[in-house]
């Protein structure tokens, strides 16, 4: 379980965040949504570790490991697909060389991406630069995966059929996720809850539980499915 207790965060003279307060269950997919500039990536990336709170605490099992996945994919152009994929084993102690391109060419083969392994990121479309920064971050193998905005720049198509793609890794990896996004249909679709944010400074002012147990593209059609989402783009509203 990840455990935020009472997260307050300033920065100079912004109130970002005031005591947020959330359990994340191990294995579950919870999407944050909110206004723009209401603390909800300022709290993914206190749960990562990236920044201290001001106030209130993360707690993480000792033993988790997680990865992040950023709006932009952060891909380094000299380096093709898959040695963009093996950088993070890089940076960590105990990966041989056979064990990097083994794991690396199979989280590019999960992501839908072998037989580009040559290629570098010039080539490659918006989806396939972001397939690439998902498979980076699956080949740790992490407990938890934390998402900022990661399909805000593909087109539409693109990002329904990313949606379906990330769903089906959690499904078949079992690795807690923790997604931020504006976009309220693809916190439904992803998610077995959706938080709802406060305008800054940011708390949490309503959770919903999403109980759909198969997501593939006759789901957005489901009157069940708008009705979950009018409702969060309801609470969403009353707030601005």
């Amino acid at each position: 379980m990840i455990s935020i207790s009472g997260v307050t965060k300033h920065f100079d003279e912004v109130h970002a965040l005031d005591h947020s307060d959330l359990d994340i269950a191990t294995g579950e997919f919870v999407t944050i949504v909110g206004p723009s500039g209401c603390g909800k990536s300022t709290l993914l990336r206190i749960i990562a570790g990236l920044i201290n709170p001001t106030e209130g605490s993360v707690n993480k099992p000792d033993d988790s490991m997680g990865a992040f996945v950023f709006q932009d994919a952060a891909l380094l152009p000299w380096r093709n697909v898959q040695k963009n994929a093996e950088l993070l084993m890089e940076l960590e102690d105990g990966f041989s060389k056979h064990e990097r391109v083994s794991r690396a060419s199979s989280a590019l083969q999960q992501v839908g991406l072998e037989g580009f392994d040559k290629s570098y990121p010039h080539q490659l479309s918006g989806g396939m630069k972001m397939r690439l920064s998902l498979a980076r971050s699956l080949v740790l193998n992490p407990d938890y995966l934390l998402l900022d905005e990661p399909l805000s720049a593909v087109d539409e198509l693109t990002r329904e059929l990313l949606q379906e793609e990330i769903h089906t890794l959690w499904k078949k990896e079992k690795f807690t996720a923790i997604l931020v996004t504006h976009n309220v249909s693809e916190a439904v679709f992803l998610s077995n809850r959706v938080v709802v944010m406060s305008p800054r400074p940011g708390h949490i002012i309503h959770m919903v539980d999403v109980p759909f147990k198969k997501r593939d593209q006759t789901l957005r059609s489901n009157p069940k499915f708008t009705k979950i989402v009018n409702e969060i783009s309801g609470k969403l509203r009353t707030w601005k």
